[in-house]
């Protein structure tokens, strides 16, 4: 164990390159700068620019992590899609609340989203479902999602019959597909420094201020790193 420390602590991080970050230049709403950071990761080459880990947590308060891939970002929040038999589903039908957390290494930036979450209709949930992959399709199809599984041969049997239904019926969508839409109460932005002299902007929805200009609803604080 004390080998692992070592090595832990000789890993290199923050290498290479980092972009500036001027927070008094950042733009009026943190879907703007979010946007031209998400832009400037897919221009950098990121993999995956849009993964993103989503922690909820239920009833008894434990939190629950895992990584998705962000469906879309609005002025009124950022989108993600659940199986509605899924963790997540049922912590978000007991306390729908969550937090968004996007971190592109190579740029040394990090984006912390939080705030309560609202599911989309019915119709739209079913367009984002017929959007995805076959494959991905076929295996929300099943509808099993966290449960135990007996071995990887019953799970490639499941998904060869749902794909061979999805071929019959190719507009069949996934009872309780769901998409949601996070709307933030908090957004805080993160650049790191090569010498830990990390620069974070966080944004704070205020409600006696919003209005219908643009702008208007969030402020702007920065915090120590």
């Amino acid at each position: 164990m004390e080998d692992l420390r070592l090595l832990l602590r000789g890993l290199e991080v923050f290498a290479g390159e980092l972009p500036a970050f001027d927070p008094s230049a950042a733009p009026d709403t943190p879907s703007e700068l979010f946007t031209e950071w998400l832009l400037g990761a897919v221009a950098a080459g990121v993999r995956e620019p849009h993964a993103m880990t989503v922690s909820t947590a239920g009833a008894d308060g434990a939190p629950t992590a895992r990584t998705l891939i962000l469906k879309g970002v609005e002025p009124d929040g950022w989108q993600f899609a659940s199986d509605g038999g899924s963790v997540k589903a049922r912590d978000l039908a007991e306390r729908p609340y969550a937090a968004l957390t996007f971190y592109w290494s190579e740029l040394a930036r990090q984006v912390r989203v939080r705030g309560t979450v609202v599911p989309a209709s019915a119709e739209a949930s079913a367009a984002d479902f017929l959007a995805r992959g076959a494959g991905a399709r076929a295996e929300a199809l099943l509808g099993r999602q966290s449960q135990p599984l007996a071995d990887l041969a019953e799970r490639d049997t499941a998904v060869r019959e749902s794909l061979a239904r999805l071929e019959a019926e190719p507009d069949l969508v996934a009872p309780g597909w769901t998409l949601h839409t996070v709307r933030p109460e908090s957004v805080e932005f993160w650049q790191g420094d090569k010498e830990r002299r990390h620069t974070r902007l966080l944004y704070v929805r205020d409600a006696e201020g919003a209005g219908p200009g643009a702008g208007e609803g969030w402020r702007r604080q920065l915090l120590w790193p």
